[in-house]
């Protein structure tokens, strides 16, 4: 492929599609859902690890791979936290602030200065993804919206130290996230039930081989040729895919709103990636971090 941001691109597409499918496989699974994520991170864990392995990437400590791994757990489990305590609706918009935070932090903490085209990229899709749950946000919730807004932050965190960081230091702290949220999750099996059966087996699997394991692997290799900024627009696209997994197994058609938001967001991404002197490409080949 010619244009490394093409590359970039197309792997954040393929880790997006992989991550949406959470909602229908989690919709199998009657366990806890942090023995879920645990269980999940464990088998992810095992594949990113064969993955480093194949790669000869060096597993390492150090503060950059440290932070990833603890803001990635907290992306996890803030997240999980989020759908007990507020509606799922909630939980996705409020997750998916994470852009508006990654422009935040990286302009306070780095000084990093983005486009006002960037910018309003950013809102307009906020508000397409607010569009697409208008049906099913509601008010209150305060304790479990803070989890979900935790969430976000914690993804903006991860996309910006994972985004800045070389191969070997982004790679383990993949590999870390994995690890810290199985620990904590694990436990919980000893004090739920946790029904084994066929249909259990497959589920959690199929996400911590797929939805997990395989969709950070292309996440490290996208970040490499598109800015962290670049991959968390591009991962919005997830939150739209699960209701298309929904109509596609079980038939429910989305409504007028959230058919209005999806098509927001998809041409804010595109026209934002793709269109002239497209963000990815543009900040990775002027050799900026994020």
């Amino acid at each position: 492929m010619s244009n490394p941001q093409y590359k970039g691109i197309i792997c954040m597409l393929i880790c997006a599609i992989l991550w949406s499918t959470a909602g229908i496989l989690i919709k199998l699974l009657p366990w806890n859902p942090l023995v879920i994520s645990g269980m999940r991170s464990l088998i992810a864990g095992c594949v990113y690890y064969l993955y480093m392995r194949h790669e000869k990437t060096r597993f390492i400590i150090n503060k950059n791979s440290i932070l990833s791994g603890i803001f990635l757990m907290g992306t996890f489990l803030f997240y999980i936290a989020a759908n007990k305590f507020t509606t799922s609706a909630n939980a996705i918009v409020l997750q998916y602030s994470a852009p508006i935070f990654i422009i935040i932090i990286s302009w306070v903490i780095f000084r990093q200065r983005f486009r006002a085209g960037d910018i309003i990229t950013v809102a307009a899709t906020f508000i397409g993804i607010a569009l697409f749950f208008l049906d099913d946000l509601s008010a209150g919730y305060k304790l479990g919206n803070l989890m979900a807004i935790g969430s976000g932050i914690c993804f903006a965190c991860m996309f910006i130290t994972t985004g800045r960081a070389d191969k070997d230091s982004r790679s383990s702290g993949i590999f870390l996230g994995n690890v810290f949220t199985a620990a904590v999750g694990i436990p919980f099996m000893f004090f739920s039930e946790t029904t084994i059966s066929t249909t259990t087996i497959f589920a959690i699997l199929a996400l911590g081989i797929f939805q997990l394991g395989l969709s950070y692997i292309f996440y490290g290799i996208a970040v490499q040729y598109i800015s962290s900024l670049s991959c968390s627009l591009i991962g919005c696209i997830e939150p739209l895919l699960n209701p298309f997994w929904v109509f596609l197994i079980i038939g429910e058609v989305p409504g007028l709103f959230a058919l209005i938001g999806g098509v927001i967001v998809i041409s804010c991404i595109f026209i934002n990636q793709l269109g002239p002197g497209g963000a990815g490409g543009r900040w990775k080949r002027s050799g900026a971090r994020d």
